[in-house]
């Protein structure tokens, strides 16, 4: 990837659902391989954040570009450089886990022979071997998770969004999974993940941007919004840049 500008990159964005902002003009810059947390109270905008990266949400001001490629003109572009998973994952509950990545992996037009060695070596690596041939539906919510960040990474995205990725996966499958963005990291691997929980973040994180709820500048003291906030003390807390 070309240095001279960031993996990810946020400038005075800004999201408003009437007079309630969901951001409030945040900028960062997320430097490639980093793994960057957002780090922030259920309603401080993380998801918010994320979607709009990915193109799922317009901005009501200011930008974002993605490796480059600016969010609001080109998002399908940037959706085939994302891998993404969303903090309620929606799967095809009637497939297997391996039916289901072998679809995913249909879309994403990756070759037979090359979708066939990802999906064994996913499994495998996120311990999911011998439940693979069950259907979706009768899997626990942290096997349905683990297929989820399977489908997201199957298609070795240069940028990973993950929302809350460790909710409700036990300590096991969350170790596994922290080990899974630290590998990807040093391939090169560009990670987003929001948490509300500061353990996790420092855990697993190079940096944090950190959101807080807060009253809107256009809306009365009573309406609530999101803003970003200022770093706090710590080697390894910081806000955006």
């Amino acid at each position: 990837m070309d240095s001279s500008y960031p993996a990810v990159e946020a400038e005075h964005l800004s999201k408003f659902y009437g007079q309630v902002p969901g951001l409030n003009d945040l900028s960062m810059a997320v430097r490639t391989g980093e793994v960057r947390g957002l780090l922030g109270q259920n309603g401080s905008g993380k998801s918010t954040l994320l979607k709009t990266l990915l193109g799922l949400i317009h901005p009501s001001s200011g930008s974002a570009r993605v490796l480059g490629v600016d969010v609001q003109k080109a998002p399908i572009e940037v959706r085939r450089l994302v891998g993404y998973v969303p903090e309620s994952p929606r799967l095809y509950e009637f497939l297997t886990a391996t039916e289901y990545l072998d679809f995913v992996a249909d879309v994403r037009g990756i070759a037979y022979h090359e979708k066939k060695e990802r999906i064994t070596r996913l499994i495998e690596s996120l311990d999911l071997e011998g439940k693979q041939g069950e259907t979706i539906t009768g899997y626990s919510q942290g096997m349905k998770q683990k297929v989820a960040i399977m489908g997201a990474i199957l298609h070795h995205p240069k940028i990973l969004l993950m929302d809350e990725p460790l909710n409700g996966l036990d300590p096991k499958s969350a170790r596994v999974v922290k080990e899974l963005i630290q590998s990807l990291a040093r391939d090169g691997v560009t990670t987003i993940f929001s948490t509300h929980v500061l353990e996790i973040a420092e855990a697993i994180c190079d940096r944090l941007t950190i959101l807080q709820v807060a009253y809107s500048q256009k809306a009365p003291p009573k309406s609530y919004g999101r803003k970003q906030v200022s770093p706090i003390p710590g080697s390894k807390t910081c806000s955006s840049n």
